[in-house]
């Protein structure tokens, strides 16, 4: 099943309401200022001299000389990288983001879910979300950088911002290595639809040509150059979100809920009943995740600012807004 969250037109259809908190994704609610636009990035077609810019921004931020390619967010990417190849048996750690085994069932692969690292050797294509979602499970760079001397690999980074030791982008370029980078979720501006693909540079040409001359618009571009280069936002972001998943899991652990696990944009935590405590918070307008393979599990974005917060704590608590 291809669900997701930031299905927040199911919530609104089915509890009403119109003042909703979507903790449904992981996507930072408290996100990057957007600048002022100039009209030109809205009337002219993307300039290469604005693409290269954004490249360059991504390199430093991503630390690596390897060749990128910008995309219209990871999941361009993501569909287009099952037509890199010859469909063959790929292995996809999980559970995990379902869009990768989707694209490449709808190309021809033969697609094997495994539940352990060290059974992902041996077919013809590696997926590994790092850190994972749903429960943040991660691995060392150079455990994966093993795993590519023996397989192709794609590794999804699309949480890894706030966990930049964890990155293969500084050592990123070798063949069969493809790296995926959201720059949506970080940075709170999943809109713009922008990512980027790392990897060999035969694998990113003929990403380029799938892609078509102009896959990223011109202020997302804009947007993206200067928020990559805004290092001092990018620390402070990391450290409040590593207090807040504190704060999220104290107030999770009080209502009787477990953490499994997250990352620093989402926890993940076992309910005894994952629909009616979705349902619970839905009565308060916050919209979470649950899951078809688990009965147990909810996941929650973490809340933007103090209102927020506020009203997350009413609804574990049980108490009126």
């Amino acid at each position: 099943m291809r669900d997701h969250g930031g299905n927040i037109d199911a919530a609104i259809a089915r509890f009403g309401g119109t003042h909703w908190i979507d903790l449904s994704t992981g996507i930072n609610r408290a996100p990057y200022p957007v600048p002022a636009i100039p009209i030109g990035d809205w009337t002219m077609l993307p300039t290469n001299a604005a693409k290269s810019a954004t490249l360059a921004a991504a390199r430093t931020a991503y630390r690596t000389d390897a060749p990128m390619l910008a995309t219209a967010g990871a999941q361009a990417a993501i569909q287009m990288i099952p037509r890199l190849t010859v469909p063959g048996k790929v292995r996809i750690l999980g559970p995990t983001y379902n869009e990768h085994a989707a694209a490449l069932r709808a190309a021809g692969w033969q697609v094997q879910q495994v539940s352990r690292f060290d059974q992902l050797a041996g077919a013809d294509l590696a997926i590994v979300v790092n850190p994972n979602n749903p429960d943040g499970q991660s691995f060392a760079a150079a455990d994966l950088q093993d795993l590519a001397k023996e397989t192709r690999l794609v590794v999804d980074e699309s949480f890894g911002d706030p966990q930049p030791d964890l990155s293969l982008a500084p050592s990123a370029g070798a063949p069969g290595l493809i790296i995926l980078r959201s720059f949506g979720k970080f940075y709170g501006l999943a809109g713009l639809r922008l990512g980027f693909v790392i990897g060999c540079s035969d694998d990113i040409a003929r990403l380029d040509d799938m892609a078509g001359p102009w896959p990223v618009n011109g202020a997302a571009l804009r947007i993206a150059t200067q928020a990559l280069t805004d290092h001092a936002w990018a620390k402070a972001t990391i450290l409040r979100l590593q207090a807040e998943t504190a704060k999220a899991d104290a107030l999770a652990k009080a209502a009787g809920w477990a953490v499994v696990g997250g990352t620093e944009l989402f926890r993940l935590y076992e309910t005894p009943d994952a629909k009616a405590a979705q349902d619970r918070l839905a009565q308060h307008q916050i919209w979470s995740r649950i899951f078809p393979y688990s009965a147990r599990w909810l996941r929650l974005g973490l809340p933007g600012d103090e209102a927020e917060w506020a009203r997350l704590a009413c609804a574990l608590e049980g108490r009126s807004n």
